[in-house]
């Protein structure tokens, strides 16, 4: 499961109606040609720096959460969910440990 701040990028909306909606069309042709994506999953540190990446294969949408329950009296970030199942992954082995940035004045 991934999980991001709500934004009002579309794009996780977009894949997710391809394959929410085609219970819906019925009788109607359907592009699959989009339904699975390769994806690239990064991960940063807090320095802004990339750690780790993985390279996961024909990917699609099993489970969107667009909006959790929403509390007037909490203080907390809305985050958005998604699940996706997929065909295979592999590290990114050309990501390499970087070097810890100086804030030292030199």
């Amino acid at each position: 499961m991934l999980e991001r701040g709500v934004t009002h990028d579309p794009e996780f909306e977009n894949w997710t109606n391809k394959v929410w909606s085609l219970g819906a069309t019925r009788g109607a042709q359907v592009s699959l040609r989009d339904f699975r994506k390769d994806i690239v999953l990064e991960l940063y540190n807090e320095a802004g720096q990339l750690v780790l990446a993985y390279k996961i294969y024909r990917c699609w949408v099993s489970e969107y959460e667009i909006l959790p329950d929403l509390d007037a009296n909490a203080s907390a970030i809305a985050i958005k969910h998604i699940t996706l199942e997929n065909e295979g992954a592999e590290r990114d082995q050309s990501v390499t440990e970087p070097v810890e940035p100086s804030f030292k004045k030199p």
